[in-house]
């Protein structure tokens, strides 16, 4: 199993048991989703704190990753109660770290101009 696969699992397994506080970040790592990017670790840290109830108590369910020596991308889905989120993440990695998290998923209703017109 390639290094990045361990720490991809890390992640995972230190979400789901509800140990975030011990996740191998490294100082200057970033998260960027739909809702911005956060910079640092320790504002990272602080976010989730502050918004355990949305961050905490999920399942996973791996549908799709792909290893390489500096990075990794995961598809998955995340389940909370009766909410569910589809979700594709890449991760770069430096010293056995997570240096930075790009998270790929919809967060709102489609505008109804930019709905699909379908034809049955």
């Amino acid at each position: 199993m390639m290094e990045t696969e361990k720490l991809v699992k890390l992640w995972f397994s230190k979400w789901k048991n509800g140990s975030f506080l011990e996740l191998p970040l490294t100082e200057d790592f970033c998260h960027t989703s739909p809702f911005g990017t956060i910079k640092g670790r320790k504002a990272y840290m602080d976010t989730v704190i502050q918004n355990k109830d949305k961050f905490l108590g999920y399942d996973f369910i791996i549908k799709d990753a792909v290893y390489e020596e500096a990075k990794a991308c995961v598809r998955y889905q995340a389940v909370q109660g009766d909410f569910e989120l589809e979700v594709s993440e890449w991760y770069y990695f430096e010293k056995n770290l997570i240096r930075e998290i790009i998270a790929y998923y919809h967060i709102g209703e489609i505008r109804e101009e930019r709905q699909l017109e379908t034809r049955t």
